[in-house]
């Protein structure tokens, strides 16, 4: 079993930043990939950013150069550094972590508001 503990949701202003972190209770080596999800009222949910065990990133076209993914491998966490901000990313949040056996694990969200 795998604990992810996510922090750092709230409410911005348009064009403010934030960052999620995402800490897991056992090695980021573990994981084949990790990544960050959001699903917003009446929409689909949606993967926003991934980063693999090699360090390759790969990003939603809605968040493509405003948002960063990154992990501390020492710190066992997955960051997701968001700037410039727009009312249409107003989601919840939450980090997704995959085992090389496809075992998924996900955190419990956390909200993120961006007003205009």
């Amino acid at each position: 079993q795998v604990q992810l503990v996510e922090s750092g949701g709230g409410l911005v202003q348009a064009g403010g930043s934030l960052r999620l972190s995402c800490a897991a209770s056992r090695s980021l080596f573990s994981f084949s990939v990790m990544g960050w999800y959001r699903q917003a009222p009446g929409k689909q949910r949606e993967l926003v950013a991934t980063i693999t065990r090699g360090g390759s990133t790969n990003y939603a076209d809605s968040v493509k150069g405003r948002f960063t993914i990154s992990r501390d491998n020492a710190k066992n966490t997955v960051y997701l550094q968001m700037n410039s901000l727009k009312p249409e990313d107003t989601a919840v949040y939450s980090c997704n972590v995959e085992t090389y056996l496809h075992v998924a694990y996900e955190s419990q969200g956390t909200q993120v508001t961006v007003s205009s």
